[in-house]
């Protein structure tokens, strides 16, 4: 029997309809959006959360003794737990809002690396990372002396873990991988790479940006020291992220930035830290993108995520066939272990003039070199067109990719 008419659960058609955006018209055809892994959409219970929050709730929280400052902090930390569940975390104050993975990302690279990088020292990543998961860790090692080691792949998209060992060094004081390539989908042995870091205990940080949609994250079964994620990829709003990260090296670290909040006492003589999490939490937080996120983890646990990644790699397997049957089109990225990504190219057509052509057919898909340009160079491409899948989709999704896609071989003549 199949997903979509198992008894006692709703089907995929009914949680489609949860998603209003997905009704309209782009350009005179009905939206095919395909652009999920850059943004997700939001279903109609946390559009509603954050109206019902805006409406009777909303106030600043931690700081205020009347009744709505309250509501608004409860709420708040409400969430906090929600993400302990999420994770499997072993405690709320390990887990820390910030507004997305990107600055997660620069917290860790900035405040653990003016505590433990040194002139000299490695900071180890992938070839596969996005430009969140390189940049801040450019800029630490610049102002400390340290260097950048990468994990190579393959063309497939893989990496290569047979150099994990030559790679990972006395020298070397952190590691930093994504949990899935944003730029091709190809799922990483992050378990293995976390395994042997530790072998060496070197601590690892696992960008789930791509993840934490699609697949159960365990981050105590994983034993990685730092997993970051933001809201908007999993249904919730912009503006809201997660870090979390083991206490023995949260309380080692500096705060990254400095305001109310993340304070005990302020003098003229000093400033005494507040504990954590609120240490790393300076100034008033995205409050109501807060609550949507809380809404957003119940509407995916609602639907369980065994039963989303199931659904999205039907999604994959069937557009990765479809698609390998047009002449002349070229998948990017065709690891074994693969999430809900679909790059590709066009022989004899640049990426954003496919990505242009879908769209007047209302077909929404990212064109570009995604934020991970140092993919794109080992590959020997300059940009793909990509399709990304999440469990609102549909077979007729498909179908008017592939449609829009002959119409481009037929304007370009290909």
């Amino acid at each position: 029997m199949s997903a979509q008419t198992t008894p006692g659960r709703r089907t995929w058609e009914a949680i489609r309809g949860d998603f209003p955006v997905l009704a309209q018209s782009i350009h005179g055809h009905p939206l095919a959006y395909l652009d999920s892994a850059a943004s997700s959409q939001m279903p109609q219970q946390v559009i509603d959360r954050l109206v019902w929050y805006h409406s009777t709730q909303h106030s600043n929280v931690h700081r205020g003794v009347h009744t709505l400052s309250q509501k608004a902090t409860q709420a708040f930390e409400d969430v906090r737990e929600k993400v302990r569940e999420l994770i499997n975390a072993p405690s709320l104050h390990e887990c820390i809002f910030t507004s997305g993975t990107t600055e997660s990302i620069n917290l860790v690279a900035h405040s653990f690396g003016r505590a433990f990088l040194q002139e000299g020292d490695r900071v180890l990543l992938s070839a596969l990372e996005h430009h969140a998961n390189i940049v801040p860790w450019q800029r630490i090692c610049q102002e400390v002396g340290a260097h950048i080691d990468v994990i190579p792949i393959n063309d497939r998209g893989e990496l290569l873990l047979e150099t994990l060992d030559e790679l990972l060094t006395e020298r070397t004081k952190i590691v930093g991988v994504g949990h899935v390539s944003n730029a091709l989908g190809t799922i990483n042995p992050i378990a293995e790479i976390i395994e042997r870091a530790h072998a060496r205990e070197i601590p690892v940080l696992i960008d789930g940006a791509q993840a934490i949609a699609h697949l159960k994250v365990d981050v105590q079964a994983l034993d990685a020291d730092f997993y970051v994620f933001s809201g908007h990829k999993m249904c919730g709003p912009t503006g809201i992220g997660v870090l979390w990260g083991k206490e023995r090296w949260l309380n080692q670290m500096e705060p990254y930035q400095s305001g109310g909040d993340m304070i005990l006492s302020v003098s003229w003589e000093g400033t005494t830290y507040n504990g954590l999490p609120h240490k790393f939490e300076a100034g008033t937080p995205s409050i109501a993108a807060g609550v949507g996120l809380g809404a957003a983890i119940n509407y995916l646990q609602g639907i369980g995520f065994e039963r989303i990644a199931a659904r999205e790699d039907e999604l994959l397997q069937r557009a990765s066939a479809r698609l390998s049957e047009i002449p002349g089109v070229r998948l990017i990225g065709t690891a074994e272990h693969k999430a809900s990504v679909l790059s590709f190219d066009i022989e004899g057509v640049h990426p954003h003039d496919i990505g242009s052509i879908l769209d007047s057919e209302g077909v929404a898909v990212r064109a570009g070199h995604h934020c991970a340009q140092p993919v794109m160079t080992r590959l020997g491409i300059p940009a793909t067109a990509r399709a990304s899948f999440a469990f609102y989709n549909d077979d007729e999704d498909i179908d008017r990719l592939v449609a829009a896609i002959y119409s481009v071989k037929e304007i370009f003549g290909v």
